[in-house]
Protein backbone atom coordinates (compact mmCIF):
# COMPACT_ATOMS: atom_id res chain seq x y z
CA UNK A 1 0.00 0.00 0.00
CA UNK A 2 1.71 3.43 -1.10
CA UNK A 3 2.48 5.65 1.97
CA UNK A 4 0.05 8.39 0.55
CA UNK A 5 -3.09 6.00 1.18
CA UNK A 6 -4.49 4.81 4.28
CA UNK A 7 -6.96 1.51 4.99
CA UNK A 8 -9.89 2.40 7.12
CA UNK A 9 -12.02 -0.05 8.74
CA UNK A 10 -16.24 0.75 9.10
CA UNK A 11 -18.97 -1.16 10.21
CA UNK A 12 -16.45 -2.54 13.74
CA UNK A 13 -14.01 -4.39 10.79
CA UNK A 14 -17.22 -5.87 8.56
CA UNK A 15 -15.67 -4.18 5.80
CA UNK A 16 -12.70 -1.47 4.62
CA UNK A 17 -11.65 0.98 2.89
CA UNK A 18 -8.26 2.69 0.87
CA UNK A 19 -8.20 6.29 1.07
CA UNK A 20 -5.85 9.03 0.12
CA UNK A 21 -4.03 10.12 3.05
CA UNK A 22 -4.10 13.83 3.76
CA UNK A 23 -5.39 14.72 0.68
CA UNK A 24 -9.15 13.96 -1.72
CA UNK A 25 -12.24 13.29 -0.02
CA UNK A 26 -11.94 11.04 3.26
CA UNK A 27 -15.22 9.42 4.17
CA UNK A 28 -16.45 9.21 7.78
CA UNK A 29 -19.74 9.36 9.79
CA UNK A 30 -21.48 11.13 6.64
CA UNK A 31 -21.44 8.10 4.36
CA UNK A 32 -22.06 5.64 7.07
CA UNK A 33 -25.65 7.39 7.76
CA UNK A 34 -26.29 7.80 4.10
CA UNK A 35 -26.09 3.58 3.77
CA UNK A 36 -28.45 3.39 6.74
CA UNK A 37 -31.26 5.31 5.25
CA UNK A 38 -31.48 1.75 2.75
CA UNK A 39 -33.83 -0.04 4.97
CA UNK A 40 -34.62 -2.72 2.72
CA UNK A 41 -34.18 -6.99 3.00
CA UNK A 42 -33.68 -9.51 0.06
CA UNK A 43 -32.85 -8.79 -3.23
CA UNK A 44 -32.38 -4.87 -4.12
CA UNK A 45 -30.19 -2.71 -6.24
CA UNK A 46 -28.58 -0.02 -5.58
CA UNK A 47 -26.52 3.45 -7.07
CA UNK A 48 -24.30 5.05 -5.01
CA UNK A 49 -23.79 8.30 -6.91
CA UNK A 50 -20.53 10.17 -6.80
CA UNK A 51 -19.56 7.33 -5.02
CA UNK A 52 -15.75 8.47 -3.93
CA UNK A 53 -13.84 5.52 -2.52
CA UNK A 54 -16.81 3.68 -2.27
CA UNK A 55 -17.57 3.93 1.26
CA UNK A 56 -21.67 4.04 1.57
CA UNK A 57 -21.71 1.71 -1.35
CA UNK A 58 -19.76 -0.69 0.75
CA UNK A 59 -21.76 0.09 4.11
CA UNK A 60 -24.89 -0.86 2.54
CA UNK A 61 -23.48 -4.58 0.79
CA UNK A 62 -22.00 -5.14 4.67
CA UNK A 63 -25.15 -4.52 5.88
CA UNK A 64 -27.98 -6.00 3.35
CA UNK A 65 -26.24 -9.16 2.35
CA UNK A 66 -28.19 -9.61 -0.82
CA UNK A 67 -28.07 -5.87 -2.45
CA UNK A 68 -26.44 -5.49 -5.37
CA UNK A 69 -24.55 -2.08 -5.22
CA UNK A 70 -23.39 0.63 -8.32
CA UNK A 71 -20.79 2.71 -7.85
CA UNK A 72 -20.92 5.51 -9.75
CA UNK A 73 -17.74 8.17 -9.38
CA UNK A 74 -16.60 10.48 -12.37
CA UNK A 75 -13.08 11.38 -10.85
CA UNK A 76 -10.54 8.51 -12.44
CA UNK A 77 -8.42 9.07 -9.18
CA UNK A 78 -11.05 8.36 -6.47
CA UNK A 79 -13.04 5.39 -8.53
CA UNK A 80 -9.26 3.87 -8.64
CA UNK A 81 -9.16 4.41 -5.07
CA UNK A 82 -13.10 2.06 -4.87
CA UNK A 83 -11.28 -0.58 -6.87
CA UNK A 84 -8.41 -0.70 -4.58
CA UNK A 85 -10.92 -1.13 -1.85
CA UNK A 86 -12.92 -4.11 -3.43
CA UNK A 87 -9.41 -5.62 -4.32
CA UNK A 88 -8.82 -5.88 -0.56
CA UNK A 89 -8.57 -9.55 1.18
CA UNK A 90 -10.86 -8.20 4.09
CA UNK A 91 -13.61 -7.40 1.03
CA UNK A 92 -13.71 -10.23 -1.22
CA UNK A 93 -16.93 -11.12 0.47
CA UNK A 94 -18.37 -8.20 -1.03
CA UNK A 95 -16.83 -7.98 -4.31
CA UNK A 96 -19.44 -10.03 -6.27
CA UNK A 97 -21.98 -7.55 -5.52
CA UNK A 98 -20.34 -4.55 -6.12
CA UNK A 99 -19.17 -3.09 -9.22
CA UNK A 100 -17.85 0.73 -10.50
CA UNK A 101 -18.83 2.74 -13.24
CA UNK A 102 -16.67 6.01 -13.95
CA UNK A 103 -19.32 8.50 -15.17
CA UNK A 104 -20.22 11.79 -14.79
CA UNK A 105 -24.00 12.22 -12.44
CA UNK A 106 -24.80 15.27 -14.54
CA UNK A 107 -25.13 13.50 -18.01
CA UNK A 108 -28.10 13.33 -19.99
CA UNK A 109 -30.07 11.50 -22.30
CA UNK A 110 -28.21 9.70 -24.74
CA UNK A 111 -24.98 10.61 -23.14
CA UNK A 112 -25.83 9.39 -20.04
CA UNK A 113 -26.93 6.13 -21.03
CA UNK A 114 -23.66 5.62 -23.47
CA UNK A 115 -21.93 5.87 -19.87
CA UNK A 116 -23.68 2.97 -18.65
CA UNK A 117 -26.65 4.76 -16.43
CA UNK A 118 -29.85 3.18 -17.84
CA UNK A 119 -33.44 4.06 -17.23
CA UNK A 120 -35.33 2.56 -14.29
CA UNK A 121 -33.21 0.00 -13.23
CA UNK A 122 -32.40 0.88 -9.29
CA UNK A 123 -34.49 0.23 -6.13
CA UNK A 124 -32.54 2.70 -3.93
CA UNK A 125 -30.61 5.77 -5.17
CA UNK A 126 -28.12 6.94 -2.37
CA UNK A 127 -25.97 10.23 -3.17
CA UNK A 128 -23.68 12.37 -1.07
CA UNK A 129 -23.60 15.64 -3.25
CA UNK A 130 -20.55 17.72 -2.75
CA UNK A 131 -21.54 20.15 0.76
CA UNK A 132 -19.87 23.74 -0.01
CA UNK A 133 -20.81 26.57 -2.51
CA UNK A 134 -18.47 27.24 -5.09
CA UNK A 135 -18.24 30.59 -4.30
CA UNK A 136 -16.45 29.76 -0.71
CA UNK A 137 -12.77 29.50 0.23
CA UNK A 138 -11.03 26.35 -1.92
CA UNK A 139 -8.94 23.95 -0.89
CA UNK A 140 -5.36 23.33 -2.59
CA UNK A 141 -6.34 19.79 -3.19
CA UNK A 142 -7.27 19.13 -5.93
CA UNK A 143 -9.66 15.72 -5.47
CA UNK A 144 -10.75 17.47 -2.20
CA UNK A 145 -11.88 20.23 -4.23
CA UNK A 146 -13.91 18.60 -6.75
CA UNK A 147 -15.70 16.59 -4.18
CA UNK A 148 -16.46 19.20 -1.84
CA UNK A 149 -17.49 22.17 -4.50
CA UNK A 150 -21.32 23.03 -4.87
CA UNK A 151 -21.75 24.54 -8.76
CA UNK A 152 -25.06 26.09 -9.25
CA UNK A 153 -27.93 23.53 -10.34
CA UNK A 154 -25.86 20.40 -9.53
CA UNK A 155 -29.05 19.34 -6.90
CA UNK A 156 -31.48 19.32 -9.77
CA UNK A 157 -29.26 17.77 -11.79
CA UNK A 158 -28.15 14.96 -9.70
CA UNK A 159 -32.20 14.11 -8.64
CA UNK A 160 -32.58 13.83 -12.30
CA UNK A 161 -30.44 11.33 -12.95
CA UNK A 162 -31.42 9.48 -9.66
CA UNK A 163 -35.10 9.95 -10.74
CA UNK A 164 -33.83 8.17 -14.37
CA UNK A 165 -32.05 5.68 -13.17
CA UNK A 166 -34.72 4.19 -10.62
CA UNK A 167 -37.03 2.00 -10.92
CA UNK A 168 -41.14 3.82 -10.18
CA UNK A 169 -41.58 3.44 -6.34
CA UNK A 170 -38.01 3.50 -5.79
CA UNK A 171 -36.22 5.44 -3.18
CA UNK A 172 -34.12 8.62 -3.04
CA UNK A 173 -31.75 8.94 -0.09
CA UNK A 174 -29.30 11.92 0.82
CA UNK A 175 -27.27 13.40 2.96
CA UNK A 176 -26.95 17.69 3.28
CA UNK A 177 -26.35 20.66 4.92
CA UNK A 178 -29.67 22.23 6.63
CA UNK A 179 -29.65 25.31 4.45
CA UNK A 180 -29.88 23.18 1.10
CA UNK A 181 -33.43 21.59 2.57
CA UNK A 182 -35.53 24.10 0.19
CA UNK A 183 -32.88 23.57 -3.30
CA UNK A 184 -33.44 19.51 -2.68
CA UNK A 185 -37.06 20.07 -2.49
CA UNK A 186 -37.49 22.25 -5.28
CA UNK A 187 -35.28 20.01 -7.40
CA UNK A 188 -37.33 16.91 -6.52
CA UNK A 189 -40.37 18.46 -7.97
CA UNK A 190 -42.77 16.05 -8.75
CA UNK A 191 -40.49 13.41 -9.41
CA UNK A 192 -40.50 12.07 -6.07
CA UNK A 193 -43.03 12.63 -3.41
CA UNK A 194 -42.97 11.41 0.45
CA UNK A 195 -40.45 13.61 1.54
CA UNK A 196 -39.00 12.78 4.84
CA UNK A 197 -36.47 14.71 6.77
CA UNK A 198 -34.47 14.32 9.46
CA UNK A 199 -32.01 17.15 11.29
CA UNK A 200 -28.54 15.39 12.34
CA UNK A 201 -27.55 17.46 15.84
CA UNK A 202 -24.13 17.27 17.53
CA UNK A 203 -25.82 18.02 21.05
CA UNK A 204 -29.26 18.78 22.78
CA UNK A 205 -29.82 22.59 22.09
CA UNK A 206 -27.18 22.97 19.40
CA UNK A 207 -28.24 23.95 16.10
CA UNK A 208 -28.27 20.68 13.37
CA UNK A 209 -25.31 19.97 11.26
CA UNK A 210 -26.48 17.95 8.76
CA UNK A 211 -29.70 16.74 7.22
CA UNK A 212 -31.29 13.27 5.99
CA UNK A 213 -33.49 13.04 3.67
CA UNK A 214 -35.60 10.08 1.66
CA UNK A 215 -38.09 10.66 -0.57
CA UNK A 216 -40.31 8.29 -2.97
CA UNK A 217 -40.35 8.22 -6.79
CA UNK A 218 -43.70 8.98 -8.09
CA UNK A 219 -45.29 9.58 -4.64
CA UNK A 220 -47.81 12.21 -4.13
CA UNK A 221 -47.55 12.17 -0.18
CA UNK A 222 -46.65 15.20 1.74
CA UNK A 223 -43.56 15.94 2.89
CA UNK A 224 -42.67 14.99 6.58
CA UNK A 225 -40.15 16.94 8.92
CA UNK A 226 -39.26 13.57 11.56
CA UNK A 227 -37.78 13.97 14.91
CA UNK A 228 -34.31 15.11 15.04
CA UNK A 229 -31.30 12.97 15.88
CA UNK A 230 -28.57 13.92 18.35
CA UNK A 231 -25.28 12.65 17.56
CA UNK A 232 -23.39 12.57 21.18
CA UNK A 233 -24.53 12.06 24.63
CA UNK A 234 -24.17 14.72 27.37
CA UNK A 235 -20.86 16.84 26.89
CA UNK A 236 -18.58 13.89 25.44
CA UNK A 237 -18.15 12.27 22.52
CA UNK A 238 -19.14 9.62 22.90
CA UNK A 239 -22.41 8.52 20.72
CA UNK A 240 -25.75 8.31 21.64
CA UNK A 241 -26.42 4.33 21.93
CA UNK A 242 -28.69 4.62 18.00
CA UNK A 243 -26.76 6.45 16.35
CA UNK A 244 -23.55 4.50 16.93
CA UNK A 245 -25.76 1.32 15.81
CA UNK A 246 -26.33 3.56 12.50
CA UNK A 247 -22.41 4.23 12.39
CA UNK A 248 -21.88 1.15 13.15
CA UNK A 249 -24.09 -0.77 11.03
CA UNK A 250 -25.89 -2.74 13.48
CA UNK A 251 -29.06 -0.72 12.05
CA UNK A 252 -31.30 1.23 9.59
CA UNK A 253 -32.88 4.40 9.53
CA UNK A 254 -36.38 3.28 8.22
CA UNK A 255 -38.94 5.63 6.88
CA UNK A 256 -41.97 6.60 8.73
CA UNK A 257 -44.41 6.43 5.48
CA UNK A 258 -46.01 3.42 4.17
CA UNK A 259 -44.60 3.76 0.73
CA UNK A 260 -41.23 2.28 0.04
CA UNK A 261 -39.17 0.73 -2.27
CA UNK A 262 -39.64 -2.62 -3.53
CA UNK A 263 -36.86 -5.25 -4.18
CA UNK A 264 -35.86 -6.40 -7.24
CA UNK A 265 -36.95 -9.85 -8.64
CA UNK A 266 -33.21 -9.68 -10.54
CA UNK A 267 -30.52 -8.43 -10.11
CA UNK A 268 -30.07 -4.81 -12.22
CA UNK A 269 -26.89 -4.80 -14.93
CA UNK A 270 -24.11 -3.37 -13.88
Amino acid sequence: MPAADTVDAFHRGRFHLVQPKGGGHRSGMDAMLLASLVAAEGLISVADLGAGAGAAGLAVASRIEDARVLLVERSPAMADYARKSLALPENSYLAGRVSILEADVTLTGRARLAAGLQDEVHDHVIMNPPFNDASDRRTPDALKAEAHAMEDGLFGQWIRTAGAIMKPGGQLSLIARPEQIAEIVGACGKRFGGIEVTALHPRPGESAVRILVTAIKGSRARLVLRAPLVMHEGAGHRFSAFVDDLNNGRAAYPRLGRTRAKPSLTPAAS
